[in-house]
């Protein structure tokens, strides 16, 4: 159960196990949406790139690499597999941007130009990795080389040009998605998670760039008979596994920013429904169950649905003269319309339950429900639709207070206050 007994020494679990970690944990983030988004090929893909990704961390850890090519028996069979699938996740990636600004084909005006870029991204990758297992065969690789694979056999024939095509793949596919990136995070109208997980989508392709820099000034610098292996053997490495977090962060972003804002909206309106809820409560003498199970937009549902039903019991007793005398009183005590319409519904509500409680006194009660007049009813929509409102102002007792005195007075005194 040592980590360092899968990937190595300390450096090579920083570098190869921290990626896989944050890689996995994205994945199995965004599992839910793509499971339950199935027919969504955009959401497949994220799930394939990630999954991509963490494979070739996976599979280019030292210690796997060594098992690779016991398995096979093949000496290094594990670089042209591990160069594969870099060239797949790197053509996958600009796949994915060029879809995503070009659009599915057959869903959007630039579909075809959409399509025909993601003809030639597919077969120029599928011919790169072609290329990469048919130069392995030619190779003479006998030696293992786990780490300084590429600048070990640097000048080695059908080696060298394995290594080299392999990095200007890898180059030109996260120039390309870089640009696409940057152009798209200074579109107009972003969400503030988009353009967020756009940004560090760029930064992660950026630091791909830093890992392709490093390999060939390395490999260069074998053809010129220096030694720069630090280089591909300690800055490389770490410079990919700062990209793939960057980029796994990238995806993540934009889906869990979408969530926490909705979560926190979601709290933030079953809390602002709370004095509104406490005062209808209050009125019918019942509340909702409380339940540990229920999530938070069921409770946000279930406080909404019993605010609604118990207005609805009380809209018989609403006074529509009530609540233009409100209004105008709030809006003679410096109210705005807003604020006037919603300190105006309070008062209608208050009256209503006075009302209610007034008639339960004074009347027998009826075998029959009590039938809400249309007028009623249409009122009873219009304060539906400030709800939240109406609730924040309950937490303003002297306000509604000075309203309602305004409003139950002759109509003469309005004009005092004009």
């Amino acid at each position: 159960m040592n980590p360092s007994g899968f990937l190595g020494e300390p450096y090579p679990v920083l570098v190869f196990g921290t990626p896989i970690a944050v890689l996995t944990a994205a994945l199995v983030f965004k599992l839910p949406s793509i499971v339950r988004l199935w027919r969504d090929p955009l959401r497949r893909a994220v799930g394939g790139l990630l999954l991509l990704a963490c494979g070739i961390f996976v599979f280019a850890a030292p210690p796997v690499l060594a098992r690779t090519n016991r398995v096979t028996g093949v000496p290094n069979f594990a670089a042209p597999l591990v160069y594969s699938l870099l060239v797949a996740f790197c053509g996958a990636s600009l796949l994915l941007m060029i879809a995503w600004r070009g659009g599915i084909p057959g869903h959007s005006g630039r579909s075809a130009r959409a399509r025909r870029a993601m003809r030639w991204v597919t077969v120029g990758n599928v011919g790169v990795i072609v290329a990469l297992w048919a130069l392995f065969g030619l190779a003479d690789a006998s030696v293992e080389r786990r780490r300084d694979l590429d600048t070990y056999y640097a000048r080695t024939p059908y080696m060298r040009e394995l290594i080299v095509l392999y990095l200007l793949a890898h180059t030109t596919s996260c120039v390309l998605t870089y640009r696409l990136i940057r152009d798209w995070i200074h579109t107009a109208g972003l969400d503030v998670w988009l353009r967020r997980g756009l940004k560090s989508l760029a930064v992660g392709y950026a630091a791909n760039l830093v890992f392709d820099a490093a390999k060939g000034t390395a490999v260069v610098a074998r053809w010129t008979g220096n030694d720069l292996d630090p280089l591909s053997t300690e800055l490389a490495p770490a410079a990919g596994g700062v990209a793939a977090v960057l980029i796994a962060t990238g995806f993540v972003l934009p889906h869990a920013g979408q969530y926490l804002r909705d979560r926190r909206q979601i709290r933030r309106g079953y809390r602002r429904l709370g004095p509104l809820y406490d005062l209808v409560r209050t009125a019918t003498g019942k509340g909702v169950p409380f339940s540990l199970r229920a999530t938070p937009e069921l409770r946000l549902t279930r406080r909404e649905t019993f605010i609604r039903d118990a207005l609805l019991q009380l809209s018989r007793h609403f006074d529509e003269e009530l609540r233009r005398r409100a209004y105008e009183a709030a809006l003679h005590l410096g109210c705005g319309p807003e604020r006037a319409g919603a300190l105006a519904a309070a008062v209608t509500i208050q009256e209503a339950i006075e009302a209610r409680d007034t008639s339960r006194l004074t009347s027998p009660p009826s075998p029959q429900p009590p039938q809400v007049p249309d007028r009623a009813t249409d009122l009873l929509t219009e304060l539906l639709q400030g709800i939240e409102a109406v609730s924040q102002v309950l937490s303003h007792p002297d306000e509604i207070e000075a309203v309602r005195a305004l409003a139950t007075a002759p109509a003469e005194s309005l004009h005092v206050y004009e």
